[in-house]
């Protein structure tokens, strides 16, 4: 465990607090280790995750790899919603998953099936690591009823469309959004009868006369459950009140997460929140948004920014990750194709780098040389996740020379396990940039570059150059005197 306390930002103070376990485990005892355990707010399996949905995922990874650098036993929890979000987060329109079945005439079930694993093969293409669970919401509908008939008698009332949350029946509703008005919340759903604007659905029964593919009958009538419930249920369940860390994206922090709270408030039978125990976790956090100015990171668009998009552009998928670990995860982060490519040829840099190192065998990384590199490092992630200065360690670390291989293979290493790009296992043949619909095969490329070169080797320079006008016709960029080394590119 490194030696620099790890301090984080809680969304729910709005201050630097330094990370505290619940679970302190044993000093001096390796079978009994401190534990963090850490909840994710997963995604909704109606659709496609776009590149902006990943980067909450990415910004976890780098904490759970931190906490793990730091020495802490991870036990994090992602769920996956597959019942109860509706259209709007704000608790109103309809259920986004019965939706999408309807219009594309499928049963839900393979509905959030096929995009479950959509979202898996995201995770895995961003070398976010397996949590020590994926917890999916319709698994635990027998917890949900038993959470809601615990509270439902101090904290929740029913209407005809279903059992509503009082937000006036616990102390300080609405903290962690700091959007608290006389007026309520305008976001959340009008419905008649509600007693406060702000109050929030528990369950919700089918209208009459209609029938859900998922529904399941409750002590309120058949119905399913709301969106806010399941995590409250599923962090409570397998990680136990209070655990150490909630996170998800800064739009959850409005809405989702504050009702949440209430729900965790009303379960513990807790007080108010300035104790933040009382919230159900100790820590909240929330990545800021990933900003695109063309306005194609809205689902509703149809054709949206995905990380196969950039795939079948030809880009790496680390490139991407690259770009998010290089903005502080509260700051927004602006995607363009230009930032894109940046951060590609900085990944490339470091995968150039490493070269030398491929075949070394790591040992003790304590050199001096590397020492204010580590020191950096350290201060920069145990800093709140400070990866942007996280990165130039590495990078300096990277510049070191006249060093034992298998010394500065263990500092990269060490530092690799936090940042998660994987730079041992790429290479540069693998950080080409190469469209899905290129018309040239690499090979064929790589036949007219042997060309090309044996011609300019004979200063037959009229031949290279008809060779290289070839293949731009065929969308090939030749980077002659590339410091990078790329011999080529398709564009």
């Amino acid at each position: 465990m490194t030696t620099v306390p790890l301090k984080l930002f809680n969304s729910l103070t709005r201050k630097l607090e330094e990370f505290q376990p619940v679970h302190p485990g044993v000093p001096g005892d390796p079978a009994q280790p401190p534990e963090a355990r850490v909840y994710t707010c997963g995604p909704t399996v109606y659709n496609y995750p776009h590149i902006g949905n990943m980067r909450a995922y990415v910004f976890a990874d780098v904490l759970g790899r931190t906490l793990s650098w730091k020495g802490y036993k991870l036990t994090h929890v992602i769920n996956i919603t597959d019942v109860g979000h509706l259209t709007d987060d704000a608790d109103a329109g309809e259920d986004k998953m019965e939706k999408m079945a309807a219009e594309k005439a499928q049963s839900i079930w393979d509905i959030a099936k096929h995009y479950t694993e959509a979202y898996w093969a995201d995770v895995k293409a961003l070398n976010i690591r397996q949590p020590a669970q994926w917890s999916v919401a319709t698994d635990y509908i027998e917890e949900m009823l038993d959470f809601a008939k615990q509270i439902a008698l101090k904290h929740c009332y029913e209407l005809d469309s279903g059992l509503y949350f009082d937000v006036s029946t616990v102390e300080d509703y609405g903290r962690l959004a700091r959007a608290v008005t006389d007026e309520g919340e305008g976001r959340i759903e009008a419905v008649e009868g509600k007693r406060n604007a702000a109050d929030f659905a528990i369950w919700r029964k089918t209208p009459p006369g209609e029938k859900r593919q998922m529904e399941w009958d409750s002590p309120w009538g058949r119905g399913a459950p709301g969106w806010h419930l399941e995590c409250s249920v599923m962090g409570g369940k397998l990680l136990g009140f209070p655990f150490d860390i909630h996170t998800g994206g800064i739009d959850h922090r409005e809405i989702h997460h504050p009702n949440e709270i209430a729900q965790n408030q009303a379960f513990c039978c807790t007080d108010g929140l300035g104790v933040a125990e009382n919230s159900g976790a100790r820590i909240w956090m929330h990545n800021n948004f990933l900003v695109e100015r063309s306005g194609k990171m809205s689902k509703s668009a149809g054709e949206f920014l995905r990380l196969q998009l950039l795939i079948d552009k030809g880009y790496h998928p680390l490139a991407y990750r690259m770009m998010c670990l290089q903005a502080h995860y509260r700051s927004e982060l602006e995607f363009s194709w230009e930032g894109l490519g940046a951060a590609l040829t900085r990944l490339k840099r470091m995968v150039m780098a490493v070269e030398p190192l491929r075949d070394a065998e790591a040992s003790d990384p304590s050199h001096p040389k590397f020492a204010p590199m580590r020191e950096k490092f350290a201060a920069a992630i145990s800093d709140d996740l400070g990866t942007p200065i996280a990165l130039t360690a590495l990078e300096e670390a990277l510049a070191v020379k006249k060093v034992d291989a298998g010394i500065k293979r263990a500092v990269i290493d060490d530092m690799e396990a936090v940042l998660g790009l994987n730079l041992f296992g790429l290479t540069r043949v693998d950080l080409r940039i190469r469209p899905k619909d290129a018309q040239i095969t690499e090979a064929e490329i790589e036949d007219a570059l042997a060309r090309r070169k044996a011609a300019r080797a004979e200063k037959d320079f009229a031949t290279s150059d008809s060779i290289r006008d070839e293949l731009t016709t065929m969308g090939v960029e030749v980077m002659d005197g590339d410091p990078l080394g790329w011999e080529w590119k398709l564009g």
